[in-house]
């Protein structure tokens, strides 16, 4: 089988599987009533197309397996992480608002806007992955620069959760806006962390010019972490907290710097 071949059976894989997962979680969401389940299998997604890509890979299976292991650690995290957080809460109020507008059924509307949606969302943004485990070279310094970007970022991501869990965790801090530790440097550590978790497997991914090709799937998931779904639509929520606006104005929104000073 041709490396080409090779490729289209694995998108065809991973997206028969990830529909699998989406439908799955619909399911769950429907029985729950919460449809923000679809936000802990967002990345286990992630994982699972790491995986079926890595046991078909036919290229070097270094890079595929090495692959897989940096996915795994970050979906499996991050999906604990989100599904611990839900335990006793509602709907997300972001679904909420979003499926506020369904103009028929709520929850067709819901399978269509955020379950196939995010479902799509995770093969495209996966396709650098999915691309290396077909294409022939070695690991190089470019890909060890990759892990060690993915690194920073998943460190970044977790220490920003942990540090946001204990302060929630105070009821002295009821009310109040998480101003310390990373949460100075940036408003959002844990979408920071995201993005630079996902331009390191890029790199890691980069064994032929092949993957190049698959730089809009980081462009998309970099719009989504700035504009799209992530920090914009947060900024957005907490703009009517007492303090919000201080804040905001002596953080950076994204890329971590000092504060500045009143």
């Amino acid at each position: 089988m041709t490396a080409v071949a090779a490729l289209g059976v694995n998108l065809a894989a991973t997206a028969a599987a990830l529909l699998a997962l989406v439908l799955g979680a619909f399911v769950i969401g429907r029985r729950v009533g919460r449809h923000s389940v679809i936000d802990v299998a967002w990345g286990i997604g992630f994982v699972a197309v790491a995986g079926i890509s890595a046991l078909l890979a036919t290229a070097d299976p270094a890079r595929a397996w090495l692959l897989f292991a940096l996915t795994a650690v970050w979906g499996v995290r991050l999906a604990a992480h989100i599904g611990t957080r839900a335990l006793g809460h509602g709907e997300d109020p972001r679904y909420d608002r979003l499926l506020s507008r369904a103009p028929g059924s709520r929850d067709a509307y819901a399978l269509r806007m955020v379950y196939l949606l995010q479902g799509g969302l995770i093969w495209l943004i996966s396709l650098p992955v999915q691309v290396s485990a077909h294409t022939s070279s070695q690991l190089g310094p470019v890909a060890f620069a990759g892990a060690a970007l993915w690194l920073f970022g998943f460190a970044f991501e977790a220490v920003g959760d942990a540090q946001l869990r204990r302060f929630k965790a105070d009821p002295a801090n009821r009310g109040r806006i998480m101003d310390r530790g990373l949460w100075a440097w940036t408003r959002h550590p844990n979408y920071f962390g995201d993005a630079c978790v996902w331009w390191g497997l890029f790199l890691v991914a980069c064994g032929s010019w092949w993957a190049l090709l698959t730089l809009p799937s980081l462009a998309v998931m970099t719009y989504l972490l700035t504009r799209g779904s992530g920090q914009r639509l947060l900024d957005e929520y907490m703009s009517d907290r007492p303090g919000w606006a201080e804040y905001a104005d002596r953080t950076s929104a994204f890329l971590p710097r000092p504060p500045r000073r009143r």
